[in-house]
């Protein structure tokens, strides 16, 4: 697989955030598939609304890791875009395991391969992610590669979850019929049906 150069972080969040569909995130022994991510700019749902010492990140860097711990409870992570200057970032939703399986339910306490990587939260916990990786440029320890190129039609887009402002922006993609892909509790009911 060949990497992503770091170049191609350079682009706008909500054009990377569909670009990196079917790439793949390879961490030490694990990796999986990219099947949903959440694009960010300097709009009110964004951390970059207010620029602040945690999220001045996403305003001076691209193609870095911004992990962060949100409710006291789990860490995501996020790739930083657009030019410097110009804040962004690509929410890592939700992951297809690849490799690394077994640690990986190890770690979240899980058999059901489904749900090991579904959320942004279990991904971190499933592939052994932390703050630690904050502000280091991908590639240095964490890699992004090529894997399967994902054509328009293969891409579904809503507004991105739990957030409160900024609805109106369907800016939230995920490969279709994919089983890996977190559910909105609108999509699990009709999941269920």
């Amino acid at each position: 697989m060949k990497v992503v150069p770091p170049s191609f972080f350079k682009h706008d969040a909500v054009l990377v955030a569909q670009k990196l569909l079917g790439s793949v995130i390879r961490y030490k022994s694990c990796s999986g598939m990219i099947v949903e991510t959440e694009a960010y700019r300097a709009d009110p749902a964004s951390h970059a609304y207010r620029i602040t010492p945690r999220s001045a990140i996403m305003r001076d860097t691209s193609g870095h890791w911004y992990v962060y711990f949100v409710y006291g409870m789990h860490h995501c992570m996020n790739i930083t875009t657009n030019s410097i200057g110009e804040p962004g970032a690509v929410l890592i939703r939700a992951l297809e395991p690849l490799e690394g399986v077994e640690l990986m339910k190890k770690r979240r306490g899980t058999d059901d391969a489904r749900s090991l990587c579904s959320g942004p939260g279990k991904l971190c916990e499933a592939l052994g992610v932390d703050r630690r990786l904050n502000g280091t440029a991908v590639g240095e320890r964490m890699h992004v590669e090529r894997f399967r190129r994902m054509g328009a039609r293969s891409i579904a887009a809503t507004p991105r979850i739990g957030i409160n402002e900024g609805k109106e922006h369907l800016w939230r993609f995920f490969v279709k019929g994919s089983a890996f892909v977190s559910k909105t509790k609108q999509e699990e009911r009709s999941y269920k049906k």
